[in-house]
């Protein structure tokens, strides 16, 4: 099996990625991204799965058909992923949903084989969380627009999904992210929870130059033991079914983007995570150092 997928090594019919859980060889997690041209449109069905329509670059017109009615989201989008946050659309289950763009653009559909039928939604831009992680040459920004409730917390935090997982991860250029490393391959109740990750990546050019960075992914004796070191460019893929994973290292001068999906057979959706025992010890080190002061790269744009 192949972990690492090079831009165009997962094309699929229109989609310039495509990742269905059929293709990477697991149950639940799926990937794909549209590109559009001025005045484009694509119809899909969801099938068994929930989808989180976001916009990498452009804004579009969602609308889903089903049997419980239509809806309509118009999504605004943003110029790039290092612009700004973007607003979003949820499509459930069991429906058909178009997808249709005035201007052009790139569009991530993240996906996750579920059981619930929730509601079409939309997301605002103004209400996706976003953090800082980490200090130092670990600083990173993260924007939780489909991120799972912590655990034990009330109504209203977190975006309500089936099994769905979804961030999207900045990391300045020179920087370190995904680190500590950090695995999510075993079931033990309220420490670790079992998710398949995908990564997806984006960089910001310099004068024209296009962007790079590196992302290891470590056997931790569970699964099919992963073991990945790639040099990772625009448009490239990384599957995670297991493993310690981390760093995602940036390129000084070039600030990366990735998107991650995760989704699993728990019961609870939940990211609990387990850091790798040699070098969890970098976390204590946080709140000794600064953020690094090129952070938040944007926040969130106010209601």
């Amino acid at each position: 099996m192949t972990y690492h997928l090079p831009a165009g090594k997962a094309l699929g019919g229109p989609y310039v990625v495509d990742v269905t859980p059929e293709k990477a060889g697991w149950g639940y997690s799926g990937l794909k991204v549209l590109e559009l041209p001025r005045g484009g449109s694509h119809t899909f069905d969801t099938g068994d799965s929930e989808w989180i329509v976001l916009p990498l670059t452009g804004g579009c017109t969602v609308e889903t058909d089903d049997d419980f009615g239509q809806e309509t989201f118009r999504l605004a989008g943003r110029d790039s992923v290092f612009s700004g946050v973007s607003d979003f659309a949820y499509v459930p289950r069991d429906s058909r949903a178009t997808i249709s763009t005035a201007d052009g653009g790139r569009f991530a559909l993240a996906g996750a084989r579920c059981s619930r039928r929730l509601p079409a939604r939309y997301g605002p831009a103004s209400a996706v969380p976003v953090e800082l992680r980490g200090t130092g040459n670990c600083s990173r920004q993260v924007n939780n627009f489909g991120a799972a409730a912590p655990v034990g917390a009330g109504d209203g935090q977190g975006f309500e999904c089936d099994k769905l997982i979804a961030v999207e991860v900045i990391t300045p250029g020179g920087n370190w992210s995904s680190f500590p490393p950090h695995k999510h391959d075993e079931h033990r109740p309220g420490e670790e929870s079992v998710l398949e990750e995908i990564y997806y990546f984006e960089f910001a050019e310099h004068e024209g130059t296009p962007g790079l960075g590196y992302q290891r992914v470590s056997p931790s004796g569970h699964g099919r033991n992963t073991d990945v070191l790639a040099e990772v460019r625009g448009g490239d893929v990384v599957l995670i079914p297991d493993g310690w994973h981390g760093p995602s290292m940036a390129v000084p001068g070039h600030h990366m983007y990735y998107l991650n999906v995760m989704a699993g057979p728990e019961a609870e959706r939940a990211w609990l995570i387990c850091d790798h025992p040699d070098h969890a010890w970098v976390r204590d080190t946080w709140p000794d150092q600064p953020v690094d002061p090129r952070l938040p790269l944007y926040t969130a744009p106010s209601q």
